[in-house]
This record gives structure tokens, C-alpha cells and sequence, in this order.
């Protein structure tokens, strides 16, 4: 979701995508339910983080709180920032993923706006 919101509202300043240390495969239908109700079509697909293991990056925000343990570290250019969001697909609530998806909202969108690279 993050990669979804960030490319909708700051696409003019940013550029997003997102992987995973253990992808899923698909992007989580209630994940794409939850964005549409804010007005996001998403395209995107499942990936692995390795798939960007050669890609320099301004900054590296990692979101779930697996991530932090599994990738504690980012041997590509770019500062790196952790801000953990519980894994919705965990419970499979829509509302939880309202939840994780607003909370993105709440919290990456001000670091991006505020980020001074």
C-alpha cells in the first residue's frame, strides 16, 4: 500500500516502489479494496527486495515490523528510515487494512515532504 499511496500523492516528487523480504506473491485483494475506497487504482505486483539489490536509492523507508529484523541492513546507496506498521494480511480485517493504509497516509507522506536529502 505504501508504494500505491506515496505514487499517487507525491508521483510529481517521488518515485516509490516496495518489495518484500518474503512476497507474497499478489498484492493482497483487501490491500487494493482499501486503496480504491480512497480513490487509488493499483497496478503494482508482488516483488523481492533483492530484485533492487543493485539500485541506488535517495531513501529506503522500511514498514512492517518484520522488516527490520530481516533487513536490518540496506547495502545500496540511500538513508535508510524504519517506521513499523503491523502486517494486515496477518488478520485478513479490512479494517485493519483501513488502518495500516491511513496510518501510511499519516506518517510516510510527512517524512517525504520533509525529507532534505
Amino acid at each position: 500500500m505504501a508504494e500505491a499511496i506515496v505514487n499517487a500523492r507525491l508521483g510529481d516528487e517521488w518515485e516509490a516502489v516496495s518489495a518484500g523480504t518474503k512476497p507474497a506473491g499478489y498484492v493482497h485483494p483487501k490491500a487494493l479494496e482499501a486503496l480504491r475506497e480512497i480513490g487509488i487504482q493499483h497496478e503494482g505486483r508482488s516483488k523481492r527486495a533483492d530484485e533492487f539489490r543493485d539500485v541506488d536509492f535517495d531513501l529506503v523507508v522500511t514498514v512492517c515490523d518484520s522488516a527490520a529484523e530481516e533487513c536490518p541492513v540496506w547495502l545500496g546507496k540511500g538513508k535508510r528510515v524504519h517506521h513499523s506498521f503491523p502486517d494486515p494480511a496477518l488478520t485478513n480485517d479490512i479494517a485493519d487494512f483501513r488502518k495500516v493504509r491511513d496510518e501510511i497516509e499519516k506518517v510516510i507522506i510527512p517524512l517525504l515532504r520533509g525529507a532534505n536529502l
